[in-house]
């Protein structure tokens, strides 16, 4: 399964995903359409990891569609967990770890 990290913003997403070399990569996607086109790009099992924030109705339906999971973590669960790290820009490389987002209901 490929799991995917998401740092979603108003009008982009910052994304992390874990290699089978271990390596972590990341890419920033533009909404909409650049988004919906790297994820229906995606094949095989997919787990989408990110923090609820509220304004994502479009994507939130997306991963669905395509038969991939949404996981969703709260954002004071996510900040109580996760460290800051200086190497990491973003929550999305935590989320690509799956370190700390539960399965959403």
């Amino acid at each position: 399964m490929q799991i995917i990290g998401c740092d979603f913003h108003p009008s982009f997403q910052q994304i992390a995903w874990l290699e089978e070399t271990g390596e972590v990569l990341e890419r920033r996607l533009g909404h909409r359409e650049e988004a919906e086109q790297f994820y229906r790009s995606l094949r095989g099992p997919v787990r989408v990891g990110m923090e609820a924030c509220g304004h994502y109705p479009w994507f939130e339906r997306l991963p669905q569609e395509l038969g991939h999971e949404l996981w969703l973590g709260g954002a004071a669960e996510i900040r109580a967990k996760v460290a800051p790290s200086p190497r990491e820009r973003n929550g999305a490389v935590h989320g690509a770890r799956g370190e700390v987002l539960p399965k959403s209901a």
